[in-house]
Parts: C-alpha cells; structure tokens; sequence
C-alpha cells in the first residue's frame, strides 16, 4: 500500500502560529522531513517512534540536495508511510514546496499541502509593522533576496519602485546591499522608512528601524544574521508605535523551567506568551511503584484510616493506577477523608471525579501537616514519594497523630539536555531557573553536576521549602507569595521589572 505526503508550513519560528491542521498531520506522521528553519518547539511535536529526517536547508548550503529531498519523500511514501514535509513559513512561497510535489506526481502517489503561515506577513506584524496601511498604501509585494550562486539578483528595481507598495524581501541578509542599491538607482527616495528583523517571532527577535539609504549600513553594524527579513515602505515609520511584542514583560529572558516533562507544559506556555525565551529542563521523572504491596494493602483496609493525604499529582497518578489494576474505581475512597498539599494535585484529583476536602493555607509539607495535626483524630494514611519532606510526618508526630507513610513512586534525575545547559549557565546565558519543588532542586542540580558554581543561578521557587533546598547548593532565590503558578510567574515579571530594565 502506497503511503502520503503531507507538506506541512511550521510557520515563521513561534510554536503558537503553527495551524491546528498542521499540528494534527505531524502528530500523526511515521516520517518527518524536516528543514533548519523550524523551530525546536514544532520539532518537538513530533511523535517519538516517528523517523526523523533533518536536511538542514540554509542560505548556500544545503545538508540535503533538492533532488535527494524528493527522492526521499517518494520513497518513504512507497514504503506505505505518513510522511509529513516540515518547512518553515508557507511551502508554496519560496519554499519549492511544488518541486517536491512532481515526483510524486509522477508517481501517482497522493499528496496534501497544509498551508503555514508566512513570514512575510507574521514577522513584520511582530515587529510592529502591519503591511498594509490605508493611510500608507495599497498594496503588498513579496521578493525573494536569494540570488543563484555567482549570479545578479533578477528583481524589477523599477517596477516594485513604481507600485509604492510595502516591499517585503525575503532571504536577503546577504544581497541587502545590493537590494538597498537598486531601489535607489530605480528612483525610491533615500529617506523612505525600512526595517530589519532578525529571528523574527521567536523571543531572540531583534527589529532595526533605518531608511533604505542606511538599511544595509545598519545590519552590518548590528551583525544581522538569517534568518531576517527586510521591508521597506512608509508603514515601517508605524513600527515604534505599534511595536507590541517587545514591549511583552519578559521578552528575550532564558528562563529554564524544571518541572516534570508531563507537567512543564502549562508554565512553559505561559512564560512563553509573556515573551520568555523558556528552555524546558524536565530534570526529574516519577514512576509508580509496581509493585506496592504497601498500597494496596493500606487501600483494602482504608477503614483503618479518616484521612488519605497526597502531596503531588504523581502520588494521584500512582493512586488511581492501583485502584484500575485493581478493579476499582473512585467509590473505593467513599469513606475517607482527601487532604491535598496544594490546588496542583487537587486539580489532579478533579480529573477522576474527585477533590480535596482539606488544601492547606500554604502549599507546603510542615503547613499540611499542622493542619492535618489540629483537626484529625484517627489515623492518617500518607501517599508520596521515596524522599518526600520530613516536616510532614514531623507535624503529625508533635500533634501525635498515627499514621502511615507510604512510598508509591520513585523520583529519578536526569535530563538529554544537561551538558547543553551546564554550557549556557557558565556562560551567563540564563536568566532565571524556575523550581516547583524541592526535588526539582535536586534534579536540576544533580542532572548539570553538583561542581557548578551555582552562584550563578537565580531561582524563582514556588515556597519556601523549595527555596531552602536551593539555597543549601549556593542558588540565590526569590520565593513567590503563595505556592502558585500565578505567584511564581509574578515574582519573576517582578524580579524582571527591577533586574532587566
């Protein structure tokens, strides 16, 4: 059976402007080809058991010849698989996206094009220049500033002068000198507004304002690389006043976010929208205990017990996952009372028909377990990991409550990412490391290596628990207000508003 070739357009760099029916094709795909331009946060989208195909295609260099590019698409559709093409922006705009469609045309192999959303018009908008203005002008026109090897730009100088239309040059960081010189020679006035943006809608985005008479001066001063685009026209003067996506609290800031893989999702996006450049560093990784006959000798008699306490998502994760394997169902816990150490694992208990009876003022170990100890009477049954705070049962024991510690998931550290990261916290290249736990602490620091100086490290800690497991390896810290993902994205806009400006 002969498979299909999906050509998918990632957009211009931000994760968040790739189409939903592109997401949906990569995350269905058994092969994906992918080029340069795509960013790392698309390319994560892809399946784990997909084959992945980097063909590396940049400015003068290709990692991958076209040719071979088309063969490789025909061929791993005849191998009956769901290939997506991944370019960046929109594969039918300079993205010889129809090229790669006439093999497999030829061989009668099906295909489907998703649209991306192009560059030239999202890079600009993100640089606070929209493209079209009534006050300014009329009309669009999109070039290519990408020249064969060893031969003249063939653009129409004289006819895009004549249009007096926004000009957006694709691909010419390299030819902008020659670009800036024919507009002028085609008669465009030398003070007509233009703009250069590097990294464009990706928090690295850097935008230049000039004129065409000083465009290709400016980019060489400011060592403008590609990927950037150039416009030129009078709504490139709107850039300043329009300009929202610099003006976002934490535009350009590294911050790396060490939350568990399954759970960085939701503070990564939310740093990202607010302009953080987030480097997600999941650094620790839970795992049930399976077996636990600990547990699930506790739950068959769970009316030994008048509360059943949990001090993380995992340990409701692990929990609903003994009562499955056991036939059981939420009705198993209709007679005790749920006490949970903060919203987070509440929320997680909300998922399977459940919720907290009892969530303590403050998030923490030592809180929940003073609350726990000024109110129970019976037994208590605690439900966590390996390692889990001392200040817990400490409280329990000074209220001489009776309980039981259960270990049901292991925490292991580690990360695919630590020596990349080792590099970027030496070289002052980080901003703020956000912890959501003490074992995140831990992970972070033993994953990079407990030899880093780590003085060097700010951490924004969700309590102050956490923040005194990261002060014990030498990281100065900021505690948020309360243990919440909306107090811990405020201390670090605040620690930006007094560090950064």
């Amino acid at each position: 059976m002969i498979g299909k070739v999906t050509l998918v357009g990632a957009g211009p760099g931000d994760p968040g402007l790739l189409t939903v029916k592109g997401r949906e094709a990569l995350l269905e795909a058994q092969v994906v080809v992918y080029d340069r331009l795509v960013s790392p946060a698309v390319l994560s989208l892809m399946p784990e058991n997909a084959e992945k195909i980097n063909v590396g295609k940049e400015a003068s260099h290709h990692l991958v010849p076209q040719e071979q590019i088309n063969r490789l698409l025909l061929n791993k559709a005849l191998e009956g698989k769901r290939v997506v093409r991944l370019k960046g922006g929109d594969p039918f705009l300079f993205g010889r996206g129809g090229e790669e469609l006439e093999l497999l045309t030829e061989h009668g192999v099906s295909f489907e094009e998703v649209p991306g959303i192009t560059s030239a018009i999202a890079v600009p908008a993100y640089g606070g220049i929209p493209v079209t203005h009534r006050e300014f002008t009329s009309s669009l026109h999109i070039i290519t500033g990408h020249a064969r090897a060893g031969k003249p730009l063939e653009i129409d100088f004289e006819a895009l002068v004549r249009t007096r239309g926004t000009l957006v040059f694709l691909m010419g960081v390299t030819s902008l000198p020659d670009i800036c010189a024919g507009l002028l020679e085609a008669g465009m006035n030398a003070d007509m507004p233009a703009a250069i943006v590097e990294q464009g809608t990706t928090p690295r985005q850097r935008r230049f304002n000039a004129t065409v008479g000083t465009l290709a001066q400016t980019a060489t001063e400011q060592a403008v690389t590609s990927p950037a685009i150039s416009i030129v026209g009078p709504v490139c003067a709107l850039a300043e006043k329009f300009d929202w996506f610099d003006a976002l609290p934490l535009k350009g800031k590294k911050i790396v976010v060490t939350r568990p893989r399954e759970r960085s999702g939701t503070l990564a996006g939310r740093l990202s929208k607010l302009g953080a450049d987030v480097y997600e560093y999941p650094c620790i990784r839970t795992e049930p205990i399976i077996p636990c006959p600990e547990m699930e000798a506790a739950l068959n008699r769970l009316g030994d017990y008048t509360h059943l306490v949990l001090t993380s998502p995992a340990g409701v994760e692990a929990l609903w996952g003994m009562l499955e394997r056991e036939g059981k169902d939420a009705r198993a816990l209709s007679g005790v009372t749920l006490a949970a150490i903060g919203p987070g694992t509440d929320r997680e208990l909300r998922k399977h028909g459940l919720r907290a009876d009892y969530i303590p003022a403050v998030y923490d170990a030592a809180h929940l377990g003073a609350g726990l100890a000024g109110m129970v009477s019976g037994r208590v049954l605690i439900l966590r990991a390996e390692l889990g705070s001392p200040a817990l049962t400490e409280a329990l024991e000074r209220g001489k409550i009776p309980y039981d510690d259960i270990h049901c998931y292991t925490t292991a550290y580690e990360s695919e990412h630590a020596a990349a990261l080792r590099t970027l916290i030496r070289e002052d290249k980080v901003d703020i490391v956000t912890f959501t736990s003490a074992s995140t602490v831990r992970g972070f620091a033993h994953s990079v290596g407990e030899d880093l100086d780590f003085s060097r490290v700010l951490g924004a800690c969700i309590g102050e628990q956490t923040a005194a497991e990261a002060r014990r390896y030498g990281i100065r810290t900021r505690v948020a207000a309360q243990a919440t993902m909306d107090a811990l994205i405020d201390i670090i806009i605040k620690e930006g508003n007094e560090t950064w400006n």
